[in-house]
């Protein structure tokens, strides 16, 4: 066995205990078998040697070959309530066969004849009595057999098989005389000369005419080995006219059809798939198909296709299953089958899609797009599949009939999918679909600058990820020795009024991972009672699959009514170097943006959070560092100090100061709300208000160079700072003042040494505007999901591309949280929660609802 891949998003559900079992084999003569159909007693196999095997469904024996084609059998169609057996082949005809007899009926030749080329694909309309057929030159067409064109015999004899006194009979819709060629005067339709049914022994050397007998044969029995000869006994000639035509259908081969039958004329619908990687969807009329969509599927030629309820089923030449919905005209789900190997065949029984590869390999994939089988059905190419009843009853159980190249026929024991999940049971199983991918993406060490492959490989999957879950996605790239930017497009349905568009940002990078300090391996996802621990779960990992499966979901239930973008970037950790850059230049791929979704998951602890609010004791070690800041812990920098509050003690002391005050006043509302959020975390107002609305300056590191030994003194000392601004404060102004009052302080030193200042990534300030309906759709979704509502606080941390993303689209930012200050993101044992990370999804879920439903166009502020 060999699971569904580590390039799947699919859940592993086989076993040994699932693979089916092998009923029987037949054998075809040295002859693939290109094309497969059954009925109630027979399974009939078309086959590279042009011939048609029928074999007993009881017995598993051959009962009779039927011969006339003279090229490839290429597909296979039942007419059930006709009681006929279509064929089409590479000699550029399509032969109907009673399934009773066992004779044939009629030869219908296509429009231009050989000139529509090999005949791919076929499908039946028992509502409209139509076929239509798949051409090689590209064209569409179909026969109605409502239509009163006639079909003609061949005055030849009847064959031995049939009473010579006894004409040969057609269905009344063909009775002579019905049509729109009037008789002559003979009583007989005139008709052309057919190539095949009125030509001559091939040593006569003569050409064909209506009065010669042919040899051929219609069918013969394997147990007498004896030719039913002479012309075969119910023979019609019929011709597509031209006005049953769609030339250039497609851009390519028609390789495969699928009817979506309705039971009424007016909803009957036909799918075609073709080397032009696309499905085209037809709505069938009376005067013929009209093109209603086009599917792009992007991933080779659609070489299989299978249709039920309002889901298309498109397999494609490089291994790739792509599901789409008719009703919201989306693609909705992409099943990785195995890469770079062609799907050549796909059927479905209820909820189960059984795919066949050229690998020789067959899967089965169950309604939630996980494998739940996977077994080698043939040694060499499967061409071809069917399901049936066995024993021609319908309660006997179910058999999956497979072909291959290496010259068998395989009858699979099947048995019926359990009834598809209900909307209550589907959301407690759409969390299982989270962990898998989230541990996929986690393995992968993508810390930079360090592991730039790994990153990239990340950002592939990402990619894959992102596709499989129904988005068409893109990477896009950044600069050389850059990671790439994932572009993800979830396209909500289609409908009579416009769409916003909400852009996801987030980065699949994270920040290095020491081995000290954590309880299981940082790059493997590790549960443990109820939290997830890996490096980069919570930042940002997790949560960018949580949201993607959370637009996959709406998909799934045609729910999704806007257009969700995800753009996630490799670079975030050290500085998004290169992102500008490429957004602008990407901007046409990306499109019109109305609103920004940003993953807020930052810890306690982070100089973004915390800074201001703790005593820092690195400022005591360096007498540079330690003139930062005041007794008081206040920052002397020039234009950065908590003016608001220290002014008022400079004034009480008659001290009058020169700093500018840029930091915004905190409004009435705020303080009320600070008091409101002390009572909750029973920390002082104060210190809340420190961490959330002022500016702040944090300490981090003091690297020295030599062996570090104490007896040696560091010719070089190195130390990282980072600063915090706060609204209103200008970011060029606060590092101009940092970078100088830095230099002003080490000059009064007087030291020998030599001092240097690199500022090596900036982010300005961001406020997010909490009136507009963007974050009222939040807010309501926060409080529906959770029952309580949420808390207004600010953060600190920075992520330069959101000012950035902002300006660049004209459009507000929202941060959601989804994390807590808890997970330990960017320190050993990074973790979230289940529950977070579940309810996360699910907040998601109803703000996308929320926004689609209220959406009103060109209001985008």
């Amino acid at each position: 066995m060999t699971p569904s891949g580590p390039d799947s998003l699919s859940r592993d559900l086989q076993s040994e205990a699932s693979v089916p079992a092998l009923l029987h084999s037949l054998h075809e003569l040295k002859s693939s078998v290109l094309s497969l159909a059954a009925n109630k007693d027979h399974i009939f196999s078309g086959s590279q040697n042009q011939d048609i095997s029928v074999w007993d469904k009881k017995t598993f024996t051959l009962k009779r070959t039927l011969q006339g084609h003279t090229g490839s059998v290429l597909a296979l169609e039942i007419a059930k309530e006709k009681e006929w057996l279509i064929s089409s082949s590479g000699d550029s005809t399509i032969r109907i066969w009673s399934t009773v007899e066992l004779t044939p009926l009629y030869v219908l030749d296509p429009y231009l004849e050989t000139g529509a080329g090999d005949l791919f694909s076929l499908a039946w309309s028992s509502t409209l009595q139509t076929l239509y057929i798949g051409c090689q030159n590209t064209s569409l067409q179909w026969y109605d057999f409502h239509d009163p064109i006639l079909p003609t015999t061949s005055s030849a004899p009847a064959s031995a098989a049939s009473s010579p006194a006894q004409p040969p009979s057609f269905p009344a819709e063909f009775a002579v005389g019905s049509g729109t060629s009037p008789p002559n005067t003979s009583g007989t339709v005139p008709r052309k000369v057919h190539k095949f049914f009125d030509s001559y022994p091939q040593y006569e050397r003569k050409p064909a005419d209506l009065l010669a007998r042919n040899p051929g044969t219609g069918a013969s029995s394997p147990d007498s080995g004896d030719h039913l000869g002479g012309v075969p006994p119910l023979l019609g000639c019929l011709n597509i006219p031209a006005e049953n035509v769609i030339d250039s259908a497609h851009y390519g081969y028609v390789y495969c059809m699928a009817i979506l039958d309705g039971g009424e004329v007016e909803n009957v619908q036909l799918a075609t798939g073709s080397g032009d990687e696309t499905v085209k969807l037809w709505n069938c009329t009376e005067v013929g198909p009209v093109l209603v969509h086009e599917f792009e599927c992007s991933h080779g030629a659609v070489l299989a296709i299978v249709a039920q309820g309002d889901t298309i089923y498109a397999g494609c030449q490089d291994g790739y299953v792509k599901v789409l919905d008719l009703e919201t005209k989306t693609l909705v789900r992409t099943i990785i089958v195995q890469e770079c190997v062609d799907i050549l065949s796909i059927v479905m029984i209820d909820s189960d899609l059984y795919t066949c590869s050229a690998d020789g390999w067959v899967k089965r994939w169950s309604s939630s797009f996980d494998c739940t089988a996977s077994w080698k059905g043939h040694d060499g190419i499967v061409l071809s599949s069917t399901i049936t009843h066995r024993n021609g009853k319908y309660g006997g159980g179910l058999s999956l009939v497979t072909g291959g190249n290496d010259d068998y026929i395989k009858v699979w024991e099947i048995t019926s999918p359990a009834p598809r999940k209900d909307g209550s049971q589907y959301e407690e199983h759409a969390i299982d679909g989270v962990l898998p991918s989230c541990g996929n993406l986690s393995a992968l060490d993508t810390m930079t600058p360090t592991h730039t492959e790994d990153c990239r490989q990340a950002a592939i999957w990402l990619k894959k990820c992102l596709g499989q879950l129904g988005a068409r996605a893109s990477l896009l790239p950044t600069g050389e020795g850059k990671n790439p930017l994932v572009l993800g497009t979830f396209e909500g349905k289609k409908g009579n009024r416009p769409k916003p568009r909400v852009l996801f940002y987030g980065h699949y990078d994270v920040i290095p991972a020491p081995a000290e300090g954590w309880d299981s391996d940082p790059f493997t996802l590790t549960g443990r009672n109820g939290f997830l621990y890996g490096r980069g779960v919570t930042d940002d990992k997790g949560p960018i699959i949580a949201i993607a499966c959370a637009a996959a979901e709406l998909l799934s239930r045609r729910a999704l009514g806007l257009d969700l973008v995800f753009l996630i970037e490799g670079e975030e950790e050290t500085g998004g170097s290169g992102f500008g850059e490429a957004v602008s230049k990407y901007k046409n791929e990306i499109g019109q943006i109305d609103a920004i979704l940003i993953y807020s998951d930052l810890p306690d602890l982070h100089s973004g959070i915390e800074g201001g609010g703790v005593i820092e004791p690195m400022s005591d070690m360096v007498r540079l560092l330690a003139d930062l800041t005041d007794s008081q812990r206040r920052v002397k920098v020039s234009g950065f100090c908590r003016l608001h509050r220290y002014q008022k003690d400079l004034q009480l002391t008659g001290v009058t100061s020169n700093l500018d005050d840029h930091v915004r006043p905190e409004t009435e509302d705020e303080t009320e709300l600070y008091k409101l959020l002390a009572d909750v975390t029973k920390r002082p107002a104060a210190s809340l208000s420190s961490r959330w609305r002022e500016p702040s300056l944090t300490l981090h590191t003091i690297e020295i160079s030599g062996p570090k030994n104490a007896t040696v003194i560091p010719g070089l000392v190195k130390s990282q700072l980072s600063i915090r601004i706060v609204p209103d404060q200008d970011l060029d102004t606060i590092v101009e003042s940092l970078c100088a009052y830095l230099k002003n302080s080490f000059q009064t030193f007087k030291s020998p040494n030599k001092l240097n200042i690199k500022v090596e990534h900036t982010a300005d300030w961001w406020l997010g505007n909490l009136d507009d309906h963007w974050f009222k759709a939040l807010e309501s979704a926060v409080q529906d999901v959770w029952g309580v509502a949420p808390l207004r606080i600010r953060e600190g941390g920075s992520i330069p591309s959101v000012p950035y993303l902002e300006k660049e689209f004209g459009c507000h930012a929202l941060h959601l949280p989804m994390g807590q200050s808890s997970d330990q993101a960017h320190l050993p044992n990074e973790r979230i929660s289940l529950e977070n990370l579940h309810k996360g999804k699910v907040v998601v879920e109803r703000f996308l609802l929320n926004i689609a439903e209220k959406w009103v166009p060109n209001a985008r502020q």
